[in-house]
């Protein structure tokens, strides 16, 4: 896979994930969360399953302990506690609170993986923050730490251990595919298991909130992972957790369509998101050492 094809798939999956932000609000005011977690894994981890057995795969429980470790990161810990600050929180707040992702997983590359940012990342990531909070707060977002925002942020804890992780731990030998049927399975579970330890009841939800769980079941959950993991594979942890700078970008335009059209100021800080995103993503050209 080239360089643009990683680029191009990692920016879809955060566009992906963007767009939860606004699928998660007719969701919640439906169900509850551990249900409406549950109910989106336990579906992406059968498309998974279909897709692994169509490709003649199978998940390997030699590396159970692993896809046990980043189930419980990547899929459980952040779609329990995305639906449930979903419940009290806007979109924009948690897409702001997101957009730090990538300075919480260059922190915990470094620290893990003793991976050194390039000056690209460097210069990137504050910008990038920046265009994000112009977008958000040129919304009319009202940045206040309420209990949604602390929970979207353990979202986005678990998101960063998730990223890096999966870096380091992701079987070898094994197809990106399986590994992440094995993944969502495991994850899948552990949702699962909450939700009856809970006592809550699993209900069908109605035509509009049936439609927004499907979409984030396929697009922010099928899709994005498969995109993502290959992209940090590719790209290592820190650079592509700078791409999570459009998710605020996306739910912003996904607003536009829903008659909120955006202002002149979101349309500046959007920009900075976009510029630093690309500006980051540029390879950095070595000099040529000439014999003497």
């Amino acid at each position: 896979m080239g360089l643009f094809t990683t680029y191009l798939l990692t920016a879809f999956a955060a566009i992906f994930w963007g767009a939860n932000f606004n699928l998660a609000k007719p969701v919640v005011a439906e169900m509850h969360p551990y249900v409406a977690g549950a109910t989106r894994y336990l579906m992406a981890a059968a498309i998974m399953l279909v897709i692994t057995q169509l490709r003649g795969e199978s998940v390997p429980l030699r590396h159970l302990r692993v896809y046990v470790i980043l189930g419980l990161m990547g899929v459980f810990g952040f779609n329990l506690f995305f639906f449930l600050g979903m419940q009290s929180t806007s979109a924009a707040n948690g897409a702001l609170i997101m957009a730090i992702n990538p300075l919480l997983t260059s922190l915990l590359a470094y620290v893990f993986l003793q991976q050194q940012p390039s000056y690209r990342q460097i210069i990137g990531f504050p910008i990038g923050v920046i265009g994000v909070g112009i977008v958000v707060l040129g919304a009319g977002a009202h940045v206040q730490v309420e209990s949604g925002d602390w929970l979207i942020f353990a979202a986005n804890l678990s998101w960063a251990f998730y990223t890096v992780f999966a870096r380091k731990l992701m079987p070898k030998d094994t197809s990106g595919i399986a590994s992440t049927t094995g993944i969502m399975t495991a994850g899948a579970l552990a949702l699962t298991a909450v939700a009856l330890i809970s006592g809550e009841r699993f209900v069908i939800p109605s035509w509009h909130a049936g439609s927004a769980l499907l979409l984030m079941t396929v697009g922010g959950g099928v899709l994005a992972y498969l995109f993502w993991n290959a992209s940090i594979a590719k790209l290592g942890a820190a650079q592509a957790a700078i791409f999570l700078n459009l998710v605020p970008v996306a739910s912003m335009t996904i607003a536009a369509f829903e008659g909120m059209p955006p202002t002149q100021t979101q349309l500046i800080g959007g920009g900075l998101v976009i510029g630093a995103v690309t500006f980051a993503s540029l390879p950095v050209r070595s000099k040529a050492v000439r014999s003497t």
